[in-house]
């Protein structure tokens, strides 16, 4: 799917998660001091502050953990109201801020712990990673 919303600006922390995630992967980073996992790129672990840090493809597997409806959006995202701001739960146990896609936007359609699976949203040269109801899921 192809957005005209705004492209990702990657760092050199968060250049691998982009170009992963540009190839269809979710990516994790690992501490391989302390086991610590997280998204997006980090120089340092958020646990023990340890710079043995490594990255990983996740299953891309997830369930909805909160989320919010947005109505009214400014520019670009206007166009898309209504749209879930979502938390969702990686199996792998970091959660992270993303969108819900291929669902209905509405708390009838969004249930809590509904499982999810990752899907990827280009924009420009760049993919950000939504989530979309897994099979079996509501939807």
């Amino acid at each position: 799917m192809t957005s005209t919303l705004p492209a990702p600006v990657p760092t050199p922390e968060t250049e691998h998660y982009w170009r992963a995630a540009a190839e269809g992967v979710l990516a994790l980073q690992r501490c391989t001091a302390c086991g610590w996992l997280g998204h997006r790129g980090r120089q340092f672990c958020a646990a023990c502050t340890g710079e043995e840090l490594e990255w990983f493809a996740a299953s891309g597997e997830a369930t909805l953990y909160s989320y919010v409806i947005v109505e009214r959006g400014e520019g670009a995202f206007a166009e898309r109201t209504p749209y879930a701001v979502a938390i969702v739960e990686l199996v792998e146990g970091p959660r992270m801020i993303t969108n819900v896609v291929g669902v209905e936007q509405t708390p009838e359609a969004l249930v809590l712990d509904m499982p999810l699976r990752v899907t990827f949203e280009r924009r420009g040269e760049h993919a950000l990673p939504v989530f979309e109801p897994a099979a079996g899921g509501a939807g």
